[in-house]
């Protein structure tokens, strides 16, 4: 029988404890493995306790590996030798901080010998009741915070932290937070998960009932379809999709990307240009922090161009007129593809080469 997995992730190291403290206590005979990267020495720890304490503790050296790729190599093999160990019934993983736990879930999928032994229940995004409007969509970066996790780490704060949120099965507050933070919650977090306050609400027999549903989570991550979102009923956020079966034209996208990308606001989606029809390019924004490359190809499914912008106050006027005017009519798609193959569309920083997108 597989054992049940847990894991936890944020960006507020209290919010954090306090929940795998809370787990390992509520949990049938629950041990937590914890993981936390110091940015400046580049060295990762691992702690593994339970109810009796420290079970043990160690240090990795990162200076010469990709943090990613070391948290896979420790946090995995971690997971798969205390699933042998029959003193438990339920592993806890805390991620560092700031980290995603979509990664750590396509790893466990690949992985056989962590696959047939522990099953991913449940996802915890944890958010700190001190939490304002402005973590979730300010212009700061990770490291401005001290949350980055090395030099390489460049990503905004509101990227990862909404990232986090909206990936989770289960979001939870010690307490109840801003009114605007708690509206901008119901807003990013996907429909089928959880937004409680405290976190004794959660229903920890039902957590081990449960099973993280990846694909769910992923659709919701990066839209890459015409499913529709469903309506948002919340006093102080406020959500746009913004979606079309049309190209965008490259030179309107790039004239474009300061309107929709800029503000405090959390934008995600998907986006074409005719020159990389086969390709499905990422759109993931937040605080003025705005990142776009390659993400797939669409394959056997209809290609689109949609950005989801979520925010807190009134919605701009603008952006459903932004979104319109960078996109290409069919007509204007043939003509611009007509007679010869493009070799370059100014959006090689980004995605590359056309010929290597092709």
């Amino acid at each position: 029988m597989r054992i049940p997995l847990v894991v936890v992730t944020g960006i507020d190291r209290v919010a954090m404890d306090s929940t795998l403290l809370s787990l390992q206590w509520d949990l049938p005979r629950a041990v937590v493995v914890s993981h936390s990267i110091d940015p400046v020495l580049q060295t990762l720890t691992r702690t593994v306790s339970d109810t009796h304490g420290t079970v043990e503790s160690a240090h990795i050296d990162l200076e010469h590996a990709c943090v990613g790729c070391a948290l896979r190599e420790d946090l995995l093999p971690t997971i798969e030798r205390l699933a042998r160990d029959r003193r438990w019934q339920t592993i806890v993983a805390s991620l560092p901080v700031g980290a995603e736990a979509e990664h750590l879930s396509h790893a466990i999928t690949r992985d056989p010998q962590v696959a047939r032994r522990v099953k991913l229940t449940a996802v915890i995004a944890t958010v700190a009741t001190t939490a304002t409007v402005d973590d979730y969509l300010g212009s700061s970066w990770l490291r401005d915070r001290g949350l980055h996790s090395g030099p390489d780490d460049d990503r905004g704060l509101g990227q990862a932290v909404c990232g986090q949120i909206e990936y989770a099965d289960i979001v939870v507050a010690p307490d109840q937070p801003d009114p605007e933070v708690w509206d901008l919650l119901q807003a990013l977090h996907r429909p089928t998960a959880q937004a409680l306050i405290g976190i004794e609400t959660i229903d920890t027999q039902a957590l081990l009932q449960q099973r993280h549903n990846a694909q769910d989570a992923y659709a919701w991550r990066m839209p890459r379809s015409f499913q529709p979102v469903p309506l948002l009923r919340a006093d102080h956020a406020w959500r746009l999709d913004l979606v079309s079966p049309l190209a965008c034209d490259p030179d309107s996208f790039l004239e474009q990307l300061n309107v929709l990308g800029e503000g405090p606001y959390r934008s995600r989606g998907c986006f074409w240009v005719p020159s990389r029809a086969s390709t499905a390019n990422l759109w993931d924004g937040a605080g003025g922090h705005v990142s776009i490359g390659h993400h797939s190809r669409w394959g056997s499914a209809t290609p689109l161009t949609r950005i989801v912008v979520t925010g807190v106050g009134e919605a701009p006027e603008n952006f459903p007129l932004a979104f319109a005017s960078m996109l290409l009519s069919d007509g204007e798609a043939l003509l611009r593809n007509s007679g010869q193959h493009m070799t370059e569309d100014g959006l090689e920083p980004w995605l590359g080469g056309i010929s290597r997108a092709s």
